[in-house]
């Protein structure tokens, strides 16, 4: 460990990408602990914990993401789930609007600016839209339990509507969200890894020593009566966080390795090279974007349900969607195989290895070149994509299966649960990757800088 971190430290470039993406990453935590104006967050956190309408377990998830910034109504407090959403909407766009497909695929770079911008407009729409939702949310918070929107603010109305409250809380709210969307995009522009990755799993890590402390007090150490949470209920949990990190290792680096062949051997190449190439499917092609995407999805319409309360069909319909039920665990199956497929058609480009493999003599054995190739690695994929969709979802649902069985507390099951550690597990992976890759460059690099390889013509 201590090579490796040796190695990344004299790799001057990487040193710097690394650091700048910490020190963004500060920053981002240090908005989880600046209260909205107008709210009062000791009192907040508070009454998160008791919040009616069968809200709590969803509260807890959204929290869990926000890093602890939703119970507190920070500035940060919708997260980068606006920024997420927009982006599901413009990837489904892109996929059925065929005037954005064309200009992809026309000119690439002019295509990814234009996404770009229609993803920041509509994440600006989306916070503005559940900021207000939120603020309204207070305020029907403190009619009841006064003290957790400061009155002084609160009482200034006008035409009946307390207008500064609202555009405080709307404002600072909606500016969070795109700050930390620019701090993402600039992670991974100038940073190492993805930056609204990252900041996902910030806050999913930042949750762990409540966790902590939340298991060592049902364990009831102090006391020689037995505490909510026995010891072989302990070793179920850990069994299961091992489990699911060693399954989310393996489906995430799993690969169908389709052979080749070459119509001529390459110049320079030996035999055993030729018979060594292959085409490496991910069986998991699409990572743990299809979690998030499930979990964001599935946190819009349900959390502006309980903001809006029970009151309404929105109301009634969050209360079917709450983590835990089977019903929300029956539509989170269904959208990570949706998602799964969706992100693999989308970024998979059959007809393109296709074409590469046609131009250097490639061909897989007892396979045509051209269309029947084509024709068989879709088949191939969409074999491979079935069976990692299933088991990106099994890992997903099989922890809140078995906390709801020994009835653990929510903030235990979600942290342990498979949405959490398998977007962590991914996230880590991704950047790992990443290191390596700047690592592998240097070495290339200072290798093309000696004498003996430089002299050649």
């Amino acid at each position: 460990m201590i090579a490796q971190l040796r190695k990344i430290l004299s790799v001057q470039e990487l040193k710097d990408k690394i650091t700048f993406t910490l020190l963004m990453l500060v920053i981002c935590r240090i908005g989880a602990f600046i209260t909205a104006p107008g709210v009062n967050g000791e009192e907040a956190v508070k009454m998160f914990k008791y919040a009616s309408g069968g809200g709590q377990n969803l509260f807890q998830l959204v929290d869990i993401f926000s890093g602890g910034a939703f119970a507190q109504m920070t500035v940060i407090a919708l997260g980068v789930m606006p920024y997420i959403t927009a982006s599901i909407v413009m990837q489904i766009m892109m996929a059925i609007v065929p005037s954005m497909q064309r200009d992809m695929k026309e000119n690439p770079e002019v295509g990814k600016r234009k996404m770009g911008k229609f993803i920041r407009l509509l994440t600006l729409g989306i916070a503005l839209f559940q900021s207000g939702i939120f603020a309204r949310y207070a305020l029907q918070l403190n009619m009841s339990h006064p003290g957790i929107v400061i009155p002084e603010i609160a009482n200034i109305h006008l035409f009946g509507y307390p207008v500064l409250f609202m555009s405080l809380v709307v404002v600072t709210m909606t500016t969070g969200t795109l700050f930390l969307m620019w701090v993402g995009e600039q992670i991974t522009e100038k940073g190492i890894g993805n930056g609204i990755s990252l900041i996902i799993s910030l806050g999913i890590l930042s949750s762990f020593p409540g966790v902590l402390g939340t298991l060592i007090r049902q364990l009831n150490l102090d006391s020689q009566e037995t505490g909510q949470l026995t010891f072989s209920t302990l070793m179920l949990i850990v069994g299961v966080f091992v489990a699911i990190i060693a399954g989310t290792i393996l489906i995430i680096q799993a690969q169908r390795k389709i052979p080749l062949q070459y119509a001529r051997r390459p110049v320079g190449g030996s035999a055993a090279d030729t018979q060594a190439a292959y085409i490496p499917l991910k069986v998991n092609y699409a990572g743990v974007i299809p979690v998030i995407f499930a979990s964001s999805i599935l946190m819009f319409p349900a959390t502006i349900g309980q903001f809006l309360g029970a009151g309404n069909w929105l109301g009634r319909v969050a209360n079917y969607v709450v983590p835990g039920t089977w019903t929300y665990t029956g539509l989170y199956v269904a959208l990570i195989f949706f998602f799964t497929y969706f992100w693999t058609s989308t970024q998979f480009r059959p007809d393109q290895i296709a074409s590469d493999m046609k131009k250097n003599g490639a061909f897989i054995p007892g396979v045509r070149q051209g269309l029947p190739t084509q024709e068989y690695l879709e088949a191939t994929m969409n074999r491979i994509t079935f069976a990692g969709a299933l088991f990106l979802a099994l890992i997903a649902v099989l922890p809140t299966l078995v906390s709801r069985f020994l009835h653990l507390d929510a903030s235990i099951s979600y942290f342990f649960g498979g949405t959490s550690l398998l977007i962590l597990v991914g996230v880590i992976l991704d950047t790992t990757k990443q290191i390596e890759s700047h690592l592998l460059m240097n070495r290339y690099d200072g290798f093309m800088k000696t004498g003996r390889v430089r002299g050649r013509t």
